[in-house]
């Protein structure tokens, strides 16, 4: 296995860091807006301020490279959820509830300038133990597929990257 992009940092909470092509503003659109956002993780509308509204709209097979769900996946790839956004400092740091996968989920997205680069870090916390090794290989491969499209690369497919990523992680465990 290549090293591990997400770490698990204590039972239920998981940090990825990935380096990506800038600048920090270009990266941020990837965050808020729906349309950009749907591109690599899922679309729906964000009411930027605290206590805002923030939803995220899943449709696996609309990311690039997607391809149909495989029947172990079944139902994990289309969903929504209803986020409050509870942390913002524009162009730095994001923040919702993720109300699925643990009591009171919580996302953190962090973004801090590295010369052209931007370092990319999430924070994924209060996670069951059983969804611990999916999360983390969603997490890789979703920030995967925004590296790509900002390197201007075709970007990996998810479905596939998922399966064996999930599996490596499940191992490392």
């Amino acid at each position: 296995m290549k090293a591990p992009v997400v770490t698990l940092v204590e039972p239920g909470t998981v940090r990825l860091e990935r380096l990506l092509p800038g600048p920090i503003e270009r990266v941020w659109a990837y965050l808020t807006e729906s349309d950009k956002r749907s591109q690599w993780l899922a679309a729906g509308e964000f009411d930027l301020r605290v206590g805002g509204k923030a939803v995220l709209q899943w449709d696996h097979a609309k990311l690039p490279n997607g391809g149909r769900v495989p029947p172990e996946y079944e139902g994990r790839g289309v969903g929504q959820f209803d986020c409050v956004i509870t942390r913002l400092e524009p162009h730095r740091v994001l923040a919702h509830t993720w109300p699925k996968h643990g009591a009171d989920g919580e996302v953190t997205y962090q973004l801090a300038p590295r010369g052209k680069d931007v370092l990319l870090t999430i924070v994924h916390r209060r996670l069951d133990r059983q969804w611990v090794p999916g999360v983390m290989s969603g997490w890789d491969v979703h920030s995967g597929i925004l590296e790509d499209l900002l390197k201007g690369v075709e970007p990996r497919p998810f479905w596939q990257t998922h399966a064996r990523t999930e599996k490596e992680y499940s191992a490392a465990l």
